[in-house]
């Protein structure tokens, strides 16, 4: 092979080019650092595969629109399960195996409260997207960080809604649990600000049995209040719900109020646990739709569809998009931190002969701590911006679970109160409910108990005089149809009572016509007890008053006679004088 011959000073010129090209590129590895970071899932959970999908999502967006950045992070992903120590355990292995600078997680209020004491211990942020418990004081626990919002700025919206429809009682059904019991002190003490009493608090063990669940429904079906404001967990829901509709407690006249621990994951129920939340009202966070969350839909299914192809991935809820959102804040803050190369740990004074004294304590804990509670940007959920520790949001979105989805009835903020658009302007109107049991009637929230039983009303079937009880059979569905002056006057007073009693009316009649019982006979049914009231055009009489009490009369009938008269009093002018 003939070769052209090179002049020396162009082929020093070439090898100091190779040589600078070389370097830049290793200075340019070299410059990509990893930062360690531990992510805590619950995968035994209907949404532990889409968190870990959403981290993953996340990093590979940002660090595409980010691709000059120093640094890059490593998450490390632990399962926590659903028990607090698995969590404890998994954080423990975390700080102790990988010396990790952040730990995302964990998935619930209990273990949270876990995790964080150990961040409170190593000086290393936890941050979790979907611990939401009041009881997560930042007081307490200065390493702990929420992007997600607080479980007490939704009380507002929910006293909203009890005060618009006029209810005077309501009874909180919640999870035995940290996170059940945050918010409770707060929706009592707001209930009681509109005079809404809260004659009795029903709790569940996280764990009940089904025969557990059943006898706490029955006691509340024995109780005249009809108003429940649910708070728990879903996967608690779910069956808390499905029993309900097993005891017929999702019928008309029961009033279902659920927070956003189950109404921000609505669009993934599946269709046997929706059917049993007909005429739910939910309260949740609003998320406007936008080009992102689009496209990270999309993205996230995909993903979903790799993993396993058997499966129709649901709609992503806010706590995904609140993952996302993490990932970013933490990437942004671990770029500014400008962290050394080897996490730099000191040892804790004190004693070290457990696993929890060995820790130590991270020194640029406290810096990275700093800058993600400073990160401010637009991410997928909305503005992201950290105050006294947690998220912050404002604007409410109120829904009827309705076939299977939802409706949205409008919105609520503490700046305008219910607004019915998205310009959140003041609106004193929600779009119309359909209640459980398919109802349209607003609830009166309040009841007799009367264990399945309405309370029968007794109408005369009588010739004559059909404007004060007239009564008439549907030829088709052979239904008893019974109207007249008498039956509105009984509706009326039946629906001014500030509770809701149920009752059906009992033509006494011989076969399909007239009776043969005189009214004397159809009042002293009453007193036989045959039915519990008799509505009619019945005269007061002394004999009758010894058996049944009657109400004032609200109409004069009689006998009378009208007949002409002659003035002949005097038109005369003098008459005055």
């Amino acid at each position: 092979m003939l070769m052209k011959k090179m002049p020396c000073t162009n082929l020093y010129q070439y090898l100091s080019l190779c040589f600078i090209i070389l370097t830049c590129q290793v200075v340019l590895i070299k410059a990509q650092r990893t930062i360690d970071v531990g992510s805590l899932l619950d995968f035994t959970s209907p949404r532990g595969r889409e968190g870990q999908a959403s981290i993953s999502i996340a990093l590979e967006d940002f660090y595409a629109l980010n691709a000059n950045y120093s640094t890059r992070l490593a998450v490390h992903v632990r399962d926590c399960k659903q028990d607090d120590i698995s969590a404890a355990s998994a954080a423990i292995d975390l700080l102790k195996n990988i010396r990790v600078q952040a730990i995302i997680g964990p998935r619930t209020s209990t273990q949270a409260k876990f995790v964080s004491d150990l961040g409170n211990q190593t000086h290393i942020p936890i941050i979790s997207y979907s611990a939401t418990s009041p009881t997560l004081s930042s007081d307490h626990t200065p390493f702990f960080l929420r992007t997600t919002v607080n479980d007490s700025s939704q009380v507002g919206a929910i006293t909203a809604i009890v005060s618009h429809f006029g209810w005077h009682e309501a009874v909180p059904v919640y999870e035995d649990s940290d996170f059940g019991m945050g918010m409770i002190p707060y929706l009592v003490d707001s209930l009681q600000e509109i005079n809404t009493q809260v004659p009795y608090r029903s709790v569940i063990h996280s764990y009940a049995t089904d025969e557990q669940i059943n006898l706490e429904l029955l006691k509340l079906k024995s109780m005249p209040t009809r108003v429940f404001i649910v708070h728990m967990m879903y996967d608690l829901a779910t069956r808390f719900f499905s029993k309900a509709s097993e005891n017929d407690m999702m019928s008309a006249g029961y009033v279902w109020i659920i927070t956003d621990s189950v109404a921000n994951v609505i669009d993934s129920i599946g269709p046997l646990t929706i059917s049993s939340m007909q005429g739910v009202i939910g309260v949740r966070p609003y998320i406007q739709s936008t080009k992102k969350i689009v496209d990270f839909t999309s993205s996230l299914k995909s993903r979903l569809r790799q993993e396993n192809p058997n499966i129709d991935p649901p709609e992503p809820t806010v706590y995904e998009l609140w993952a996302y959102d993490t990932v970013w804040a933490v990437a942004m803050a671990v770029e500014n931190a400008q962290l050394p190369d080897e996490n730099e740990w000191v040892s804790q004074i004190g004693d070290n002969s457990n696993d929890l004294g060995r820790l130590g304590v991270c020194k640029t804990g406290t810096k990275l701590l700093n800058l993600i509670l400073n990160t401010t940007f637009d991410g997928i959920a909305g503005k992201f911006h950290l105050v006294d520790r947690q998220l912050q949001s404002s604007n409410f979105e109120i829904v009827n679970v309705i076939g299977k989805s939802y409706q949205q009835l409008g919105f609520w903020t503490p700046q305008v109160g219910f607004a019915s658009t998205l310009t959140f302007t003041a609106s004193s109107v929600l779009k119309p409910v359909i209640w459980p049991g398919h109802s349209t009637a607003t609830p009166k929230g309040w009841q007799i108990p009367t264990a399945g039983k309405n309370l029968r009303v007794g109408v005369p079937v009588k010739d004559g005089f059909q404007q004060f009880v007239k009564i008439e059979r549907n030829k088709v569905t052979n239904q008893t149809i019974v109207t007249g002056y008498c039956i509105d006057m009984f509706d009326a007073v039946m629906q001014s009572l500030p509770y809701y009693v149920p009752y059906e009316y009992v033509a006494l009649e011989d076969g399909d016509g007239p009776s043969n019982l005189t009214y004397t006979q159809m009042v002293e049914g009453v007193y036989l007890k045959k039915y519990d009231a008799f509505v009619g055009d019945t005269t007061i009489i002394a004999n009758r008053s010894l058996f049944v009490d009657f109400t004032l009369p609200y109409t004069d009938t009689g006998v009378q006679m009208v007949v002409p008269i002659r003035d002949k009093r005097s038109t005369s002018m003098w008459i005055f004088l």
